[in-house]
């Protein structure tokens, strides 16, 4: 008979692992954790710099850790050997490079098919996807002929390039003071003055640009870019001009609502509908982690949505 696991998890982030970690502790033995790149946790290897620091109250959202996974600050680094040692501890089923293309409740069990047409089935699914894994793009056009020159995240870059970093955000700051020891980097904002950087980074750049180290252009927003002698030529919205080697984007992500609606899930503004458990309106469906929330991004509230859900299943299915 094809296996039936007791809980499928789609998306090994924070609150995947949390899911499956606080599953597997509860008793839990039949879990699946299904993430479509080649490891865990893949925002954080590929949107966070080397040596990012990571807060446990991200933003000073005071959290306190509800389940089993004791979760502190530290670096990108600690954080993804922290998920190695319990993935690797409780022996987690787990499928990479594995990407869904449909969700499906029949009776009381629940299909779930793969892109490459697998099929794996679960009385319980946990949807973690996150929303970096698709960052925001600008409305304007890029060209396709500078289309390597323009990147959402640090892949490419090289030494001793001129950058524009765009955003207002924590990553555009770290990306921005980051590149700036070993290039000519400048920061651009839409609006006045930066509103979201927690307290370090807003120092940092404050100090940077005081230092003369990152150049800061607020209030002024991009109208297009253009393509010259290979070069990125920014069209800014006071009818100036500027050439940049490259162009790094660092303006959020956007919650994948295409393939969540596909799975009969409801979307209120950018979040998923749950209850207090984080059930959906189909029963046994949960979602978890930035998809829930308004700001997203905290580590530590993924983890107690991991655990909330794995209590709740344990207790009632």
């Amino acid at each position: 008979m094809e296996k039936v696991y007791d809980i499928a998890i789609i998306g090994a982030g924070p609150a995947g692992i949390g899911t499956a970690i606080e599953a597997f502790i509860f008793g839990i033995k039949d879990i699946l954790l299904i993430e479509k790149a080649d490891n865990h946790s893949s925002t954080i290897r590929k949107f966070y710099k080397d040596n990012k620091r990571v807060d446990k109250d991200w933003m000073g959202q005071k959290v306190e850790c509800e389940g089993n996974i004791i979760f502190m600050d530290g670096t990108k680094e600690t954080t993804l050997d922290l998920f190695d040692r319990l993935l690797d501890k409780h022996k987690i089923d787990t499928e990479f490079n594995t990407e869904i293309e449909k969700i499906e409740k029949k009776g009381d069990i629940f299909d779930i098919e793969t892109t490459d047409n697998r099929q794996f089935k679960a009385k319980n699914v946990v949807i973690s996807i996150g929303k970096m894994g698709k960052p925001n793009k600008p409305t304007y056009k890029i060209p396709p002929s500078i289309k390597q020159k323009v990147n959402f995240n640090l892949d490419s870059c090289s030494q001793g390039e001129k950058i524009l970093v765009v955003g207002g955000g924590n990553s555009a700051a770290e990306y921005a003071y980051f590149l700036a020891d070993s290039n000519d980097v400048t920061l651009n904002y839409r609006r006045a003055r930066f509103t979201r950087l927690n307290p370090e980074n807003d120092k940092i750049v404050e100090r940077y640009a005081d230092e003369g180290k990152l150049r800061l252009k607020l209030g002024i927003d991009i109208e297009s870019l253009e393509s010259e002698h290979g070069k990125v030529k920014v069209n800014f919205s006071n009818n100036k001009s500027e050439i940049f080697d490259r162009v790094i984007y660092a303006i959020g992500g956007t919650t994948p609502t295409e393939f969540l609606r596909k799975c009969g899930l409801n979307i209120v503004g950018k979040k998923v509908e749950v209850d207090d458990n984080f059930e959906t309106e189909i029963p046994g469906l949960f979602a978890a982690g930035d998809i829930v929330t308004d700001t997203g991004g905290s580590i530590a509230i993924a983890l107690n949505h991991g655990y909330r859900i794995a209590k709740y299943i344990k207790e009632n299915r």
